[in-house]
Formats: structure tokens, C-alpha cells, sequence
């Protein structure tokens, strides 16, 4: 195979190189809201700040998230413009602002966001875009379910439409995409924790958006995303680089304006992608009127493929199949993308249909033809029995099958014999046989028996035979006729158990691979109830008991379900006794619902209510054994969640105790200390209180008023963090000033820590923060006792406090000179149990004091770092809210 010319070698080349110049875009893509896209892209600004690069925050919305608004101290942000809608005033982002500014990096977050009106663009991609065309890199942010070719997939798996989205064309600019990713627990926990959205917001997304079900199809959906451009980059390099490639030869999506245009072509869009192809939407006008409903989806659907980046043309004709073909032998076309055609069924028997056309003279093409979600449900509704027909329809089928054999017949009689014409009525019972049931078949041949007897077997035109030889060939044609139906008839009935079969695999394959991607009991639910309801063609109600034990509907298909109070006495006896109940059974058969029980007696994991339309009649055994089979697999992953969530509870049984033996460990010395003072001075004024001066005495007394006093409010702090750790500590907030807190926590290091040197700079006026006094005074001490521990005796301990009035922060920084910690273990060091080694100095501690830091500043708003020391040492930074004072 040869190579790529010189041409495509050099064009390569230029593509690459002006890449590198206009792709200046780098995309923080995120599977969903929450997973920390913004927190990423604020590091990564900051590591470039850090190399000297001239970096600006143009926007970012923190969302009131503390860590993520610490990342933005340091760096410069642009101020935004006031914009006035509707009588309010918003803030919104100065693209002109950027624009004289032209940094070297601009920050610019939520990339799918809609401008207010009034605005020079109406979304801020555009902005974005005009902000590359300058010449300025950009950083910014997307969640994958705002990309347009992705609306539909997201719009079925989670039920929610997105409006505002982004033009897959647009991610063509960018230079780097990068996945930012949680595991679907860890976000639900940071949802739970309020990290993503306010407690209210967060409990209704929980219900719908965020499902560990949806999260798991959103990851997948991000990860293609990041795997298509990152193929589309690797042919672009190899091609630039001389390496082989295949010829891209274009995807042709041809649509008519029907309801599934939109559908080809976003599916057009998914498949050009994958092939790293271009593509184009066509439309064949052949002169008709078009009605304005299908003029409006015509041309949503050519609007959506230009937002996608797709070129769109209408070709004039008579012919539909020949203007596409001689237009994709015009643009190199080399795949076809068309929807189930709408054709009569005598231009398909004589094959003229538009698929049959572009088939037979397309040779060359490969012919891709897709049938949308709406049309395979509706053919679904129509299959029935073998040839899609009920009852009525198998006999007029029959009738016309057999009147066409006797229009053939009397063009054939002039041309065969009597005999031969048998054979043509014989093809015909064959046919109906295949197609119908046995009783259609015997019916086909008993007027085919009649007709060939009465209009061509000699005397005509009556029933009666003259010659014997005759009688013998119509005898024979008739039992002929009738054993080809019998075996037609049994071969179409075992093609149909093998097809019930298939199906019946099918269904539980997909339950299975469902389920395995189910993290939950909630999620496993949704996904039973649903796989349920699409394979029985039911409505489907799985219950379970709730926390007060009382059986409630856990999830539905359809979610508005109503069960009557039958029902509920039938579920509530199918799980007491692990047998079915309800209707089709002989217990409690008042009940409209088929009821199955989803666990055996020794676990009681639910029900599932099958109803089925009153006028249906009993399913029949194969529909009785799959939804048996597909309950046993739902109760089987609901004892695989049951048992998983037993062992984490296990697992965080026994982390709790290890905490508490660590916490009591921990705190030993700081309870001793005073004790063993108050305990010294108490025996001094026993054995010598007589013999001691009063000043000594009162001395003595007032070391152990104040030894007593710190050891309670010791205590107190103890059990405020317990109460913190299970949300409910209640924070009694105070006007207090930063410098008396620093004062209070440095007076209880020197009394550790005699010979260290503290230097402190605290800002000259007054500070007033609205916190737990206590609690602050404590964080500040465990970080300065860190800090001593690992500070050479030589070296102060530097504590510097800001105020920072512009963003309303106050900042107090604790400077030490010790060996350090590795930038991989900064982030970890607040973690509970973690203690690192600094230099020769071995880890010391349970690893909790800075744990318990960073959940006294959390409760208050605030946020904990780490940071690198100035050459040497560590710089640990608490960032407080800095509210205005009354």
C-alpha cells in the first residue's frame, strides 16, 4: 500500500501548523455538574501562573464552593459588566474587557451558557470563538450533555432536554480536551454534601438527573467524546507525518423531511465522527409540494446539521435514487445514510423502491439504512404472527393470493397444459402456508381445489370430472396441497419459537448488562421496572417496604401508575410467602396486577405488579417464563446491592472505631497536661499550704482555675467535632477579632513549645470575624503545633494574617522553615490517618489534627491548603469568610 502523496503530506502540514496557532482552546469536559471542571482548570491556571505565564480569570462561577474560590487568590480577574433585563441588573462577561487586555491565558467558564439579550453574541462559545479568532488562548469549561449531537442520547437517558448547547463543530478548535471524572458515588455524596447544588436543589436532582444509573451512561457518553477527537488528532499527526491512511471518503445522510430527519442526522453526525470523515445532509426536491409541516422539519433538520458542522445541499430532480447517486459520485460520497422509505408494496415486488435502486446501481457505496426509535416501536405494535396480519387480514391475504393465481392461470391456459396449471395454484397455497396459520392454509387450498376444478379441469365451468385420469390429478393436487400447508405451516411455527426464543434471550442479556451498571437498589429498580414493562408490553410497578415498613412503590413504567388497594394485598401477601399472586393466580385474583415476588422468604426484597390490559388475555407460557426468569434476575442484583451495602456498613463500623480508638489516643496527652499540673499545685497546697506565702498560695490556686478552665474548654471542642461529624453541631458565632484568636492560640504553643520563636503580622486595624471562637482558636493551634513539630529550633514560625476586602476573605497564613511536603501529598495531608515524613523525621501522630483543621473552618464556609514555603519549608493557609460587621 503506498503512502500518502506529497500533496496530502504538505497540506497535512500546513493544517498542523496553523493549528497550532488558531487552536489555542483547551476544554475542561466533564461527564456531569459537580465532578470538578472548574476546580481542575483553576489548578492548572495556577500552575501556568506559576511559570510565569500571564494568566486572567475572565469568569468562573465557584458556585459558592470554598475550595474552589481559594484557587482563584493570586490570580488577576477581570471585572465583569453590568447588563439590565427585565428591571434587574446581572453581571455577565466583558468580551471587550478581554479584548484590551489580551492576556497571554483567559479563563472562561461554562462555555454552554446563554447570553442575556442585548448581548453582541447569544451564546458564549461566541464570544469564546472571537476571543481565539485575536489570537488569546483560552481555558474553559463543558459538561458532555451540552454537546448538540448528544441531545437526543441525553434526552433518553435521563428524560431531562437540555437547551443550552454547544456545536460539536466547535470542539474541532481545541487544541486539548481534558476528562475530569468522579466514580457516580463519590458525586452523589458530594450532591448529598451540598458541594454541587443548595440542599433543596440537590434533593430533586438526586431523584432525577442523578442517578447512578444516568451517571454511568454520562461517563460513557464523555468518554466517546474524548476518544473520537483523540483518534481524529492521531490521523491528522500520522498523515502530517507521512504515515498511511485510508482515503476518508464522505457520509451522505439523505432525508425527505419525515419526522426521523433530525434523527439521521444526528446519527450521520455520530457515524462521520467515529470515521473521521466529512459530512453532508442532502434533500432531493423533485418538484412536489411539500406540506408546512414537513417544510418546517425539513428545515430544522438542515439548520441542526450546519450547527453540527455538516454541509447541507437540495438537488433537483425527477428521480430521488438518481440525483443521489450522481451527487456522490460528484463529491466522492462513499457511505449513504437514509431511513426506512415510505414505498408502496408494488413498487417493492417489482423493484423500484428507493433502497432496491440505490442498492442495485450503488455498488460502490455502502448503503447504511436506519430505522428511528419511533418506527421500530410501531413495527414492533404490528408484529403478531408470522406476516404482521391478525386474524381477518391472514383470509383476505389468502384471497388475493389466490385470485392473483387464477388471473395467472387463465393467461398461462393457452400455453400449458391442464396439468402444469396445478402447479401455479400449488405455488400459491405454499405462499399463504409460510405466511398464515394451518386453517388459512386448507382454506387457500380448498379454493384453489374448487377454482382449478370448476374453470380448467375438462368439463369446465362445473364441478364434475369425465375423464379418470383427471380425477386422479385433481385428487393428488388437493392432497398435495394440503401436506405442503401442514409443513409449511409447522416450519413457520418452529421459525416462530426460535424468534420467541432469541427474544427471550435477548431480553435477559439486557436486564444482565443493565443491572451490572446499576450501583444501587434505587437504580436497580428503575432499571427492572423498566426492562420489565418494554418486554412484556406492560405497565410495571416494582414495591418495597420504606423505613417505617410499610410496602410503597419504589419505581414505575410509566412513573404515573396508579395501583389499587388490591393490589397492595397482593404484593403485601406475594412477599410475606415468596409466591405469585394477583391476577393469573388462584390468590387474591380480584387484583388487576400480575404480582411476582423478587426475594425468597428468608429476604424479602420487594414485589413487582404486572398489569397487563383488562381485555388481554392470559400470557402464554413463553411470556410466563421470561417475566419469571427477569423477576429472579432483578431480586438477584437486589441481594448483590443488599449484601454490598451490609460490607461498606461493616467497613464503616469498623472505621469508626479505629477513629475512636485514634481520637482517644490522640487527645491523651492534651487531657494529662492539665491534669497533671492542676494535680501538682492541688498536692503542693495540701502538704505546704500553711508554710506557703499567700502570693504562692494564689498563684498556685490560679494555675489551677486556669489549667481546669483550658481543660473544659478542651472538652468542649471534643464534643463540638462529634457533633460536627454527624451534622449537628451548632455553631455559636461571635463579632470576634482575628488578633485575639492568633493571640490566644500562640500563648497555648509557647506553653508546648517554650523555645520556639513566634513572629506574627496582623493587620493594623481591626479584624472582626463572625465565627465559633473556640473553634477557629483550635484549628489555628493544631496547625501551629504541626508546624513547631517540624520547624528547626533555629528557625521562627511565621504567622501572617490578611484582609482581603474585595473578595471579602480574610486569610491567615502559618509559615514554617522545615524540610517541606511533596506536592503529591499536599492534598492528602488533611485526610484523616495520613501523616507524612518531612525530611528524617518520621511521621508522628494518629494524623487527625489537621483533619479536625480542616472540619472546624469547613462548618464556618472556609477552606484549608497547603501550600509551597518561599524556597523552603510549608505555608498552610485557612481562608475564612469575611462578612461586614453590624
Amino acid at each position: 500500500m503506498s503512502g500518502p502523496s506529497r500533496e496530502a503530506r504538505a497540506d497535512a502540514l500546513l493544517g498542523t501548523a496553523s493549528e497550532e496557532k488558531a487552536n489555542r482552546l483547551k476544554i475542561f469536559l466533564g461527564a456531569a455538574p459537580g465532578v470538578g471542571k472548574t476546580f481542575a482548570m483553576l489548578s492548572a491556571a495556577r500552575e501556568l501562573k506559576r511559570q510565569g505565564v500571564d494568566v486572567v480569570v475572565g469568569l468562573v462561577e465557584t458556585h459558592g464552593r470554598a475550595e474552589t474560590q481559594a484557587l482563584i487568590d493570586g490570580l488577576e480577574v477581570l471585572p465583569r459588566r453590568s447588563v439590565e433585563y427585565r428591571g434587574k441588573t446581572f453581571s455577565e462577561f466583558d468580551l471587550d474587557a478581554a479584548l484590551v487586555r489580551r492576556p497571554a491565558v483567559l479563563l472562561v467558564d461554562e462555555l454552554a451558557h446563554r447570553n442575556l439579550p442585548g448581548s453582541r453574541h447569544e451564546r458564549r462559545w461566541q464570544d469564546i470563538a472571537e476571543l481565539l479568532d485575536a489570537g488569546i488562548e483560552i481555558y474553559t469549561a463543558l459538561n458532555v450533555q451540552h454537546l448538540e449531537s448528544l441531545n437526543d442520547q441525553v434526552r433518553r437517558i435521563t428524560n431531562v432536554t437540555v437547551r443550552e448547547t454547544v456545536p460539536d463543530a466547535f470542539l474541532d478548535r481545541a487544541r486539548d480536551i481534558v476528562l475530569v471524572d468522579l466514580p457516580p458515588r463519590e458525586l452523589i455524596q458530594r450532591l448529598k454534601q451540598g458541594k454541587v447544588y443548595v440542599p433543596e436543589t440537590a434533593a430533586a436532582a438526586l431523584d432525577a438527573f442523578f442517578s447512578p444509573t444516568n451517571l454511568v451512561a454520562l461517563r460513557e457518553l464523555a468518554v466517546d467524546t474524548v476518544a473520537g477527537h483523540v483518534d481524529s488528532d492521531l490521523r491528522e499527526h500520522m498523515l502530517a507525518r507521512g504515515g498511511v491512511m485510508p482515503v476518508r471518503r464522505r457520509v451522505l445522510a439523505a432525508i425527505d423531511g419525515h419526522t426521523q430527519s433530525e434523527y439521521l442526522v444526528r446519527v450521520a453526525r455520530r457515524i462521520a465522527e467515529r470515521r473521521g470523515a466529512p459530512w453532508s445532509v442532502a434533500f432531493v426536491d423533485t418538484g412536489s409540494d411539500l406540506d408546512k409541516a414537513r417544510r418546517e422539519r425539513l428545515d430544522s433538520a438542515m439548520r441542526l446539521a450546519r450547527r453540527l458542522g455538516g454541509d447541507t445541499v437540495v438537488l433537483r430532480g425527477h428521480t430521488v435514487a438518481d440525483e443521489i447517486l450522481a451527487h456522490a459520485d460528484r463529491e466522492g460520497v462513499g457511505q449513504i445514510i437514509l431511513g426506512r422509505t415510505r414505498e408502496r408494496p408494488l413498487a417493492r415486488m417489482l423493484g423500484r423502491s428507493l433502497t432496491q435502486l440505490l442498492l442495485r446501481r450503488g455498488a460502490h457505496l455502502e448503503l447504511t439504512i436506519i430505522a428511528t426509535p419511533a418506527e421500530r416501536a410501531q413495527s414492533r405494535r404490528r408484529l403478531r404472527m408470522p406476516g404482521g396480519r391478525g386474524r381477518r387480514g391472514e383470509y383476505i391475504y389468502a384471497t388475493v393470493a389466490t385470485l392473483i393465481a387464477f388471473g395467472l392461470s387463465f393467461i398461462a391456459d393457452r400455453y400449458l397444459s391442464v396439468a402444469n396449471l396445478a402447479l401455479i395454484f400449488l405455488t400459491a397455497v405454499l405462499v399463504v402456508a409460510v405466511r398464515t396459520r394451518m386453517a388459512v392454509a386448507v382454506y387457500t387450498a380448498a379454493l384453489c381445489f374448487l377454482g382449478y376444478n370448476f374453470f380448467f379441469a375438462p368439463p369446465r365451468y362445473t364441478l364434475a370430472i369425465a375423464n379418470v385420469d383427471d380425477v386422479l390429478a385433481v385428487t393428488l393436487f388437493l392432497v398435495a396441497a394440503l401436506v405442503c400447508s401442514r409443513l409449511a405451516t409447522r416450519l413457520a411455527s418452529q421459525v416462530e419459537s426460535m424468534r420467541a426464543a432469541h427474544a427471550h434471550a435477548r431480553a435477559l442479556l439486557a436486564l444482565g448488562q443493565r443491572l451490572a451498571t446499576s450501583t444501587d437498589a434505587a437504580g436497580i429498580r428503575e432499571v427492572g421496572a423498566s426492562a420489565l414493562a418494554h418486554a412484556l408490553r406492560c405497565d410495571v410497578a416494582i414495591l418495597a417496604r420504606d423505613a417505617s415498613q410499610i410496602l410503597r412503590v419504589a419505581a414505575a413504567s410509566p412513573h404515573d401508575i396508579h395501583l389499587a388497594p388490591q393490589d397492595f394485598a397482593a404484593a403485601d401477601w406475594s412477599e410475606q410467602h415468596a409466591e405469585q399472586a394477583g391476577r393469573y393466580t388462584d390468590t387474591l385474583n380480584a387484583a388487576p396486577c400480575w404480582v411476582l415476588p423478587l426475594g425468597g422468604e428468608s429476604s424479602a426484597l420487594g414485589v413487582a405488579a404486572l398489569r397487563f390490559d383488562a381485555k388481554s388475555d392470559e400470557p402464554d407460557p413463553d411470556k410466563r417464563s421470561l417475566a419469571l426468569a427477569m423477576a429472579q434476575d432483578i431480586g438477584q442484583a437486589l441481594e448483590r446491592a443488599r449484601l454490598t451495602d451490609e460490607l461498606e456498613g461493616a467497613r464503616v463500623q469498623g472505621e469508626t472505631e479505629r477513629l475512636r480508638n485514634a481520637l482517644l489516643s490522640s487527645v491523651s496527652h492534651d487531657l494529662r497536661s492539665p491534669l497533671a499540673s492542676m494535680i501538682g499545685s492541688a498536692g503542693t497546697l495540701s502538704s505546704y499550704g500553711d508554710q506557703l506565702p499567700a502570693a504562692e498560695r494564689q498563684e498556685l490556686l490560679d494555675a489551677i482555675l486556669g489549667e481546669g478552665q483550658r481543660l473544659d474548654r478542651y472538652i468542649q471542642n471534643l464534643l463540638d467535632m462529634t457533633r460536627l461529624g454527624h451534622g449537628t453541631l451548632k455553631l455559636n458565632r461571635d463579632w470576634t477579632d482575628v488578633a485575639e484568636i492568633v493571640a490566644a492560640s500562640v500563648t497555648r504553643l509557647r506553653k508546648l513549645f517554650p523555645d520556639l520563636r513566634v513572629e506574627t503580622d496582623l493587620p493594623h486595624d481591626t479584624v472582626l470575624l463572625f465565627v465559633h471562637p473556640a473553634l477557629i482558636e483550635q484549628a489555628l493551634f493544631n496547625i501551629l503545633e504541626n508546624a513547631a513539630r517540624f520547624s528547626p529550633p533555629d528557625q521562627p514560625v511565621r504567622v501572617i494574617a490578611r484582609a482581603h476586602t474585595d473578595r471579602q476573605q480574610l486569610t491567615v497564613d502559618v509559615i514554617d522553615r522545615g524540610p517541606g511536603i511533596p506536592e503529591a501529598e499536599r492534598a492528602r495531608i488533611f485526610d484523616m490517618f495520613y501523616s507524612v515524613a518531612r525530611g528524617d523525621r518520621a511521621p508522628q501522630g494518629t494524623g487527625l489534627g489537621l483533619a479536625i483543621c480542616r472540619g472546624m473552618i469547613g462548618a464556618h464556609g472556609g477552606s484549608v491548603e497547603a501550600l509551597p514555603g518561599d524556597g523552603i519549608g510549608t505555608t498552610i493557609r485557612i481562608t475564612l469568610p469575611l462578612p461586614t460587621p453590624p
